[in-house]
């Protein structure tokens, strides 16, 4: 029996994969549970059409991701610190400070997680801090500037 599954089944097949099972375990455990529904011809085609739609909306999202970076390339976040004899700096820049002040200034949500520099900017001067905007794909560089208060 062929059927496309609906969701992802351990040791069968991921969401929207068309497969060959026993017709016991097709029709007693994938069509009650609603894991999958029967490979027609009707089946296949709204199989096909969305999977058209999931790619249009991945290009989608990627070009959002690279609008993004290029507004984010533009963009410079000022941070002052207490600094001590000889340039020291006390405390320092977290990626939390970073995200509340992309927020609050300029209206940009980027989840903290989402940073591949894991490090708090702890140097004055400027630093560049790498932000995974989309799949590792667009890669966003976000600037930031630490000086003395």
């Amino acid at each position: 029996m062929k059927v496309i599954l609906l969701s992802d089944v351990k040791k069968v097949g991921k969401k929207g994969d068309i497969v060959e099972v026993s017709d016991g375990y097709g029709r007693n455990f994938l069509l009650k549970q609603k894991l999958a529904v029967l490979a027609t011809k009707k089946s296949k085609e709204i199989l096909d059409e969305q999977n058209l739609q999931h790619d249009l909306e991945e290009k989608q999202r990627e070009s959002d991701a690279v609008a993004l970076k290029e507004k984010l390339s533009k963009i410079t976040l000022q941070f002052h610190v207490k600094t001590g004899e000889g340039g020291r700096v006390f405390g320092s820049v977290s990626s939390k400070q970073i995200v509340e002040q992309l927020q609050r200034v300029h209206g940009i949500h980027i989840e903290k997680r989402k940073f591949i520099d894991k490090e708090a900017v702890s140097s004055l001067g400027y630093t560049d801090i790498k932000v995974d905007l989309y799949k590792n794909k667009v890669i966003g560089i976000i600037r930031v500037h630490v000086s003395e208060k």
